[in-house]
C-alpha cells in the first residue's frame, strides 16, 4: 500500500502534525503501536507555552477546544526544602502563560479532529528502509508494509525511524520514577492536598543527589506525583 505522508506514532506531536497537514487538505496516514486509543495512561498534567504549544494548537485550529480543558488555578507552583520548609509559593494570578492541562484530554481533541481512519492502531512498527526517489517502506508487526513518499517518525525514545537520520540511542541517565496517584486526596489525605496546594508542589534534595519530588493537582481532587530516585539500572 503507497501513503503520500505517513506519520509513525499517535502522540500529541505526530497527531499535532495529521492535523495540520489535514487542514492544508494534504492527506496523511498516522500509524500507531497502542490497539486503541484508551489502551493505557497517557500521563498527567501538561503545561502548553504560549511560545511554542499554543502556536501549534492555533495552527492546528484547535485553541477554542484547548481552551475548554485548561484547569484554573493550576499554574500555582510551591518549592519545598526536604524537610517540608517553604521556599518559595506562588499562586495562579491569571497571569501565566503556560496553562495546565489534562494530557489524555488534549490527544483525545486531536484525535477527534481527524477524519475517521486516520490513525491506523494497533500497526508496531519493526522496520524501516529506504527505497528510490525518497520513498521509504515501513513495516509492522504480523508482516503488512506501507511504502510513502514521505515519512515522519514521532515514536519517542525507541523510535524506529530515528536511525534513519543518527545513531543516537536511548540510554539510562542513573534516575529512576516512581509514579504515584492519591484519588479524592481532599477528603482522604488532606494533609497532603494541603501540602500540594492547588498547583504543582516541588521538593528537592539540597545535597544534589538527584532525589527530588514533584506532584500534581488534576482534575477531582487527584494528586499525581513522581519520585526521582538515583539508582543503577
Amino acid at each position: 500500500m503507497h501513503t503520500p505522508v505517513t506519520i509513525i506514532g499517535a502522540g500529541l506531536g505526530g497527531l499535532v502534525l495529521a492535523r495540520v497537514l489535514h487542514l492544508h487538505r494534504i492527506p496523511v496516514t498516522v500509524y500507531e503501536a497502542e490497539p486503541s486509543p484508551a489502551a493505557r495512561s497517557q500521563g498527567g498534567m501538561l503545561d502548553i507555552h504560549h511560545d511554542n504549544g499554543q502556536l501549534a494548537l492555533t495552527a492546528a485550529d484547535l485553541m477554542d477546544e484547548f481552551r475548554d480543558l485548561i484547569l484554573e488555578g493550576r499554574q500555582a507552583i510551591r518549592l519545598l526544602d526536604r524537610d517540608g520548609t517553604v521556599l518559595f509559593d506562588k499562586a495562579d494570578d491569571g497571569t501565566g502563560t503556560s496553562p495546565e492541562v489534562q494530557r489524555g484530554e488534549l490527544r483525545q481533541v486531536l484525535l477527534d479532529a481527524l477524519p475517521a481512519g486516520t490513525v491506523r492502531w494497533g500497526h508496531k512498527a519493526t522496520g524501516v528502509r529506504a527505497l528510490t526517489k525518497g520513498r521509504h517502506e515501513v513495516t509492522f508487526a504480523g508482516g503488512t508494509a506501507v511504502v510513502t513518499s514521505l515519512l515522519v517518525g514521532a515514536d519517542g525514545a525507541w523510535s524506529r525511524v530515528r536511525p534513519l537520520l543518527s545513531d543516537a540511542t536511548p540510554e539510562y541517565v542513573g534516575r529512576s520514577f516512581v509514579e504515584t496517584y492519591l484519588h479524592h486526596a481532599d477528603t482522604r489525605h488532606p494533609a497532603t492536598a494541603k501540602a500540594v496546594g492547588d498547583g504543582t508542589l516541588v521538593a528537592l534534595d539540597p545535597d544534589g543527589n538527584g532525589k527530588w519530588l514533584v506532584a500534581h493537582r488534576e482534575k477531582g481532587g487527584t494528586l499525581h506525583a513522581y519520585i526521582t530516585l538515583t539508582k543503577p539500572q
